[in-house]
């Protein structure tokens, strides 16, 4: 690879529940799984590196059990730490239910020390036109991150950017959202975020309306589950196809698909080829429980190999 993953994400720590249903009010419900895990950006982060990428991480980190958590896992998977922990403050938690039946998640986030990226911290990291530096749109919620975010990417040289809004795309301030889509070279976000970004109701509306908000040069890809993902670039949609397979938990399907996704482009590859690889990336996690469920490439190619289109 000519390249490096520079992701400037947070990183939390996942209290995974699988439960047959979200909890009414003043209620609960018992659920029939538990998992602690490193989730948010390591999933991404860990996707790329099993798909032989090398991959830094350029966010915070707590000083407490919950960092401790992450930064062995983060060492676990290659994965070069390049700030020192935040005194004071742990790593934040986000606590994951998972449907049983539908595989489907939700999420309770609770910030910790990933949510206050000191200023000139990002100065650290001097990526090169050769590397991939992604953004999160967790990162625009929190007031230090996105001051210190906004400043970088003005100056950067030229690396390739990738935007991921994520779930919460409709708290983020519009003047902050414009300013970081009109660096990026490639948006990627899953059809519901298509969907409220856009404010259009099919994912080749969205497709093509977001391309208006990106530069011209830029990549539009809508993740869309089984069905695989839309590709939009250079005026046309090109509909990438997805894999036949049993989801039982799609939390980190998207993480995935971004991760792979990049490491397949700092191996040289073609963006089609990418999001057909990113996609098989994606169907092999949503068959496994937990969050960091990325394959590795020989899992992949394999996958690919097979012809188990949806």
């Amino acid at each position: 690879m000519s390249g490096q993953l520079v992701f400037t994400g947070q990183v939390v720590v996942d209290l995974v529940l699988t439960v047959s249903g979200l909890p009414p009010l003043g209620g609960d419900v018992l659920a029939s799984a538990v998992k602690l895990t490193p989730g948010g950006g390591f999933n991404v982060m860990s996707a790329a590196t099993r798909s032989g990428a090398e991959v830094l991480y350029a966010g915070s980190h707590g000083t407490g059990s919950f960092g401790d958590l992450a930064r062995a896992a983060m060492l676990a998977e290659g994965i070069t730490v390049v700030n020192p922990p935040t005194p004071g403050a742990d790593t934040g938690i986000v606590v994951v239910l998972v449907d049983e039946e539908t595989g489907e998640r939700t999420f309770v986030t609770g910030v910790g020390a990933e949510g206050v990226l000191e200023p000139g911290r990002l100065d650290l990291v001097h990526p090169s036109a050769a590397d991939v530096v992604y953004v999160s749109g967790y990162s625009l919620l929190h007031a230090a991150n996105r001051d210190a975010l906004l400043d970088w990417l003005g100056r950067l040289p030229g690396p390739t950017v990738l935007f991921d809004p994520g779930p919460l795309v409709e708290q983020i301030i519009w003047s902050d959202l414009t300013a970081v889509l009109s660096r990026v070279d490639i948006l990627s976000c899953n059809a519901r975020e298509a969907k409220q970004l856009s404010r259009t109701n099919t994912t080749r509306a969205a497709a093509a309306a977001l391309a208006t908000l990106v530069p011209s040069f830029a990549t539009v890809i809508v993740r869309d589950g089984p069905a695989g993902c839309l590709l939009q670039r250079d005026g046309r949609i090109t509909t990438v196809a997805g894999f036949n397979v049993d989801a039982v938990d799609t939390n980190g399907a998207g993480d995935a698909h971004c991760g792979a996704l990049l490491a397949e482009l700092l191996r040289g590859n073609g963006m089609f080829e990418a999001t057909r690889y990113a996609n098989a990336a994606a169907a092999i996690a949503v068959t496994r429980q937990g969050p960091a469920t990325a394959p590795v490439r020989a899992e992949i190619e394999q996958l690919i190999g097979t012809g188990f289109w949806a």
